[in-house]
């Protein structure tokens, strides 16, 4: 009777006929199965490159175009508010920015972390010429922290953030396919100590992207935070979020030594563009 509500099996005479419409009405509904299938088993979509659309996102991205087009870079570093407030011209990051000077001075560094970005913002600036013809011979990438949130949802999401930061390696590999790659494991978030142990379980598959000679993993954590991922005094700003100074300073000095095996020691000059900071506080 069901069959017949279809209009199946009216015409005995045509069981080709029936055939295809059993078919047409089955296929979507095989399709709809599969789809709440994979709703159930929490499977979630390949991470996309999406734009900021805000006003101040999209000046941002002006300012950070003009940069890429300045020579002499040498070390890039891509990110999210973490990696922007290093080397940031905003004045109350004014204790990051001489940070970042007394490091990185005479290696031609450059900052293009943008804050609140996500991992698929992150590969839209990049895709959307922030690297096109930079060619630097470094690139330093830590993202995923707004992605990881303060919900620490289950398996799925540790294989989904892991996903996106492969992609972030990927295009930076195709944009500057010289440049050697130093992937930062996401470092801890207190805010919610809940999510720490997808950060955990993200930076332990992320650290599979690395072939020691080209790609280089870097894991700073154990020195910012005990072995529960608290940060230790004086490490973090009172969001639990995003790092002092003093835990920049533990940042540098992982990352100095790569810097002078790969580029040699620092020059006397610097070569790399000045610094730029939020469209927003530059107006004020």
């Amino acid at each position: 009777m069901a069959f017949r509500a279809f209009g199946f099996l009216a015409n005995d005479q045509a069981p080709v006929t029936n055939t295809m419409r059993f078919l047409l009405v089955l296929s979507p509904l095989l399709a709809m199965l599969g789809f709440c299938r994979s709703a159930v088993a929490g499977e979630l979509p390949a991470i996309q490159p999406v734009a900021r659309t805000d006003a101040n996102s999209r000046l941002a991205h002006e300012q950070l175009i003009k940069k890429a087009k300045t020579d002499g870079i040498d070390v890039y570093f891509i990110g999210d508010s973490i990696t922007r407030r290093w080397g940031a011209t905003d004045p109350k990051y004014a204790d990051l920015l001489e940070n970042w000077k007394t490091n990185f001075f005479g290696w031609n560094a450059a900052d293009f972390g943008w804050g609140a970005d996500r991992i698929e913002n992150i590969l839209w600036r990049l895709e959307n010429g922030e690297l096109d013809g930079v060619n630097p011979k470094l690139i330093v990438i830590l993202a995923g922290i707004n992605n990881i949130g303060t919900d620490p949802g289950g398996p799925e999401k540790a294989s989904h953030i892991a996903g996106g930061m492969k992609e972030i390696v990927e295009v930076c590999r195709q944009k500057a396919p010289k440049a050697a790659i130093v992937l930062m494991a996401i470092f801890p978030r207190n805010d919610n100590p809940a999510v720490l142990p997808l950060i955990n379980e993200v930076n332990r598959r992320i650290a599979a992207l690395a072939d020691g000679k080209r790609i280089r993993f870097v894991d700073i954590n154990r020195k910012l935070a005990d072995a529960d991922g608290m940060f230790f005094p004086g490490m973090v700003n009172a969001d639990k979020l995003h790092p002092t100074v003093k835990a920049y300073q533990i940042w540098a000095d992982a990352l100095k030594p790569i810097f002078g095996e790969i580029l040699g020691p620092p020059a006397a000059t610097d070569h790399a563009p000045p610094a730029t900071g939020d469209p927003n506080a530059i107006s004020k």
